[in-house]
């Protein structure tokens, strides 16, 4: 499935986080893990080709593995704007990967922004960081994660961010970690990441 700017749109309310997005950073860059210091063996998850396709789909593993506020606001955006995101990852048969932030990650966010749940931001803003951390088919570790440089990565946003050889992703307003790789799905591969990214500067 071809996301397209008509369908989903772009990011209408940016300024509403541009100050907030300055205390994100600083306090990503203080809070994540450095997978840099890992060792060979954990490094070596980041080189792992694709797994076999599991037998639950994305949005089942993400409720039963405990990503509530992951759940939360992809819930949040269907009840609001009616994109069909929950079912889109519930029982689509397109291919995606999903880099999916800890609920630790999202409590860091609504500290930065000063808010107590997904549900007091924008619908349409908290769509489109959603939509920016999903990219187009299985991607497995070894298709996000380069040995040497930096790999620029697509999302259905039609933004993109980049990941350098220790699993740290540089998106457009933070970084964050891949913490764990390669959880497989049905229709696609989930990447835990220790923030949630954010596609404004």
């Amino acid at each position: 499935m071809k996301t397209s700017q008509t369908k989903f749109g772009l990011i209408s309310n940016a300024v509403y986080f541009f100050i907030a997005v300055f205390f994100l950073v600083s306090c990503s860059k203080q809070d994540v893990s450095q997978i840099g210091n890992n060792t060979q063996n954990e490094e070596s998850v980041l080189r792992n080709g694709a797994p076999a396709p599991g037998t639950q789909p994305i949005a089942q593993i993400a409720i039963n593995a405990g990503f509530s506020e992951l759940v939360s606001a992809l819930s949040y955006v269907d009840g609001e704007l009616n994109t069909g995101l929950v079912n889109l990852f519930l029982n689509g048969t397109d291919q995606y990967t999903v880099f999916a932030p800890t609920n630790a990650a999202f409590q860091n966010l609504y500290t930065a922004l000063n808010v107590n749940s997904i549900n007091q931001l924008p619908a349409t803003l908290v769509r489109d960081v959603l939509l920016y951390h999903v990219v187009e088919g299985r991607r497995a570790a070894n298709s996000v994660v380069p040995r040497i440089g930096m790999k620029n990565i697509s999302t259905l946003l039609q933004k993109g961010f980049s990941v350098n050889p220790q699993g740290q992703i540089t998106a457009i307003g933070n970084t964050a970690n891949i913490t764990t790789a390669n959880i497989s799905a049905s229709n696609g591969i989930i990447h835990v990441i220790d923030a949630v990214i954010l596609p404004i500067n």
